[in-house]
């Protein structure tokens, strides 16, 4: 099933406001949330069919966030990619033992964004 809908969850808004942008530009609805709270709203509301989730949030960061919904039998179908600023090597593994199928650092590049939804399609 191609990817329609994303949820993008991140705390910055000068993040959410960027990205929306980027995947409106390519067709694709867009859906936000600030915390992790908000998120599992959103997801009940319009199951996405992606969800881009920052790292670094107050409350739930998005390694918990990532491990949660994947766990979730709900939402466990829903692929999760990690767009954050923790650029170690660790935290990328970290973030794909989460759950996560793809992991992109800050800032995020228009291109490998791309590549990683096509690879999901």
């Amino acid at each position: 099933m191609p990817i329609q809908k994303v949820l993008v969850v991140d705390d910055s808004k000068t993040e959410l406001m960027f990205l929306s942008d980027l995947l409106h530009k390519k067709g694709l609805q867009v859906r936000t949330a600030e915390n992790a709270e908000e998120a599992f709203r959103r997801l009940a509301e319009d199951k996405p069919d992606l969800i881009l989730m920052d790292v670094v949030m107050p409350g739930q960061n998005g390694f918990q966030l990532t491990r949660a919904i994947s766990r979730d039998p709900q939402y466990s179908d829903i692929p999760i990619i990690m767009c954050t600023s923790k650029n170690q090597e660790t935290d990328r593994v970290w973030g794909m033992r989460q759950g996560a199928r793809g992991y992109i650092t800050k800032p995020v590049d228009a291109a490998e964004l791309q590549a990683k939804i096509d690879a999901l399609n």
